[in-house]
């Protein structure tokens, strides 16, 4: 069985993240949305939220699981038995970033890194630019998942 994660920290999923994980099924026999918890790192969203936004988005996908994990990715896939990780690349900055974490994960395991173009069409979308637009009470919507909606 071919099984990949795809980690981040998801705050929250965005429509760059699903357009990638939507892409990497037809790659995978089984995909796993990592959700790394970092305790140094400050969320908008507490990990239970973000869990529940991805589930209920691919809650009809029997190929996808979500778990979260914490420490090193290439930990976490040897634990569950992942031979690859999943990454996004927007832009050129993205590339080199990925490609040295890419690099150092091959020199402490076996994982192979496979890097998806996001489309073009959402090749602008983050985390952070979500969270701001968010913060200044603008319209999200059209930036994430449907099940990503915050109550005011």
């Amino acid at each position: 069985m071919k099984r990949a994660i795809f980690p981040g920290s998801f705050d929250p999923i965005t429509l760059g993240h699903y357009d990638i994980i939507t892409r990497g099924l037809t790659l995978f026999d089984e995909l796993v949305i990592a959700i790394g918890i970092n305790a140094e790192k400050k969320y908008m969203f507490p990990i239970e939220e973000r869990k529940r936004f991805i589930e209920e988005a691919f809650r009809d996908i029997p190929k996808i699981r979500v778990m979260t994990y914490e420490g090193l990715t290439v930990d976490f896939c040897k634990q569950i038995d992942a031979q690859f990780i999943l990454r996004g690349l927007r832009n050129p900055a993205d590339f080199e970033f990925e490609k040295a974490i890419a690099h150092t994960n091959r020199k402490l395991s076996e994982i192979e890194t496979v890097f998806l173009l996001t489309s073009s069409g959402k090749s602008y979308i983050s985390s952070s630019i979500v969270r701001d637009v968010i913060r200044n009470n603008g319209d999200y919507t059209g930036l994430v998942p449907d099940t990503v909606r915050i109550k005011t």
